[in-house]
């Protein structure tokens, strides 16, 4: 997943140099779902029903080759439009989850039901992604399909709720915003090695390493302010608050993107004009903070204090 983001972010600076912003922002979000959705099922069904045995290990192996192949097919999906690799490494870890609930069902009479629900609903949607796939299907037919994927843990979890644990969760959320901050330090890091290959450059290219360095360190501190168990007590708190962390992790990850095009400029690689290169920077860290202040701090507080 570390490469899937990283690949997706490469593309995201490359489209953004050439100023599509539209149509990057579009194929961005649609790569990141792939990205978020495939390994949102993992962790949960991890925390409930993690054996850690040999077929466990197994699964968790082809779940990996399909994070890859997703990571193989980003920049293909993002610069040139083509989504079969993306898809084919979708379905083979949503196929290998399948696998897993199946296993889980087998097992578990009391949450039959559930795994099951789980089982026949994520094979019934990638049968769908194949299709669209396969067929070159429009582009306005994805967020129909990410819809449908999306419904099928509402719908398997309404017939009885799975146990799982509620720091585990949390703190394999928190891992995955240190993946994607971490873009954001990778970038920072290139900005440093820059400056010491461009000396006319190497006093701007310190300053964009220190003022990033800072901001992702204030991402952050804010995102882990607060414990965040709290957020998975009730069903539709635990849904509201996992869903909207899609929009935590894929601007922190497009943060990083923004990093480049400041580093670009000042070595003079980038034709932005200057405004735009730093719109590339406060537009992400906006929805970030806007994503994180809605899903972990405007709940805690009365209406006043939430819109101050």
């Amino acid at each position: 997943f570390v490469v899937a983001v990283s690949q997706a972010t490469g593309a995201l600076h490359h489209l953004w140099e050439e100023q599509h912003f539209v149509a990057s922002l579009a194929a961005y979000a649609m790569v990141f779902f792939a990205i978020l959705q495939a390994w949102t099922n993992f962790p949960w069904f991890a925390s409930a029903y993690d054996t850690d045995d040999w077929l466990y290990r197994l699964t968790t192996f082809v779940q990996m080759a399909g994070a890859l192949t997703i990571a193989a097919g980003a920049q293909r999906a993002m610069l040139e439009g083509d989504w079969r690799a993306i898809v084919v490494g979708y379905v083979i870890m949503r196929i290998a989850m399948a696998s897993q609930w199946a296993r889980a069902a087998i097992t578990d009479r009391e949450y039959r039901g559930t795994c099951l629900r789980y089982m026949a609903g994520i094979v019934v949607v990638q049968f769908l992604w194949v299709l669209w796939s396969v067929s070159a299907g429009p582009v306005w037919l994805f967020p129909v399909l990410a819809a449908a994927d999306l419904s099928v843990s509402p719908f398997a979890e309404r017939h009885r709720v799975t146990a799982f644990h509620h720091d585990h969760i949390a703190e394999r959320y928190g891992l995955f915003t240190i993946i994607v901050l971490g873009e954001s330090i990778l970038a920072t890091a290139n900005s440093i090695i820059g400056g010491l290959s461009h000396t006319q450059a190497r006093d701007g290219l310190i300053v964009v390493a220190a003022c990033s360095l800072v901001i992702v360190a204030a991402m952050w501190w804010i995102y882990f302010d607060r414990h965040q168990r709290d957020q998975t007590m009730s069903l539709r708190r635990s849904f509201f608050w996992g869903y909207c962390h899609y929009f935590i992790f894929a601007s922190a990850a497009a943060f990083s993107a923004g990093v480049e095009v400041a580093v670009a400029m000042m070595v003079g690689d980038s034709h932005l004009p200057h405004a735009v290169a730093g719109l590339t920077l406060t537009i992400p860290l906006a929805v970030f903070l806007l994503a994180t202040w809605l899903v972990l701090d405007a709940v805690h507080r009365d209406p006043i204090q939430a819109v101050a």
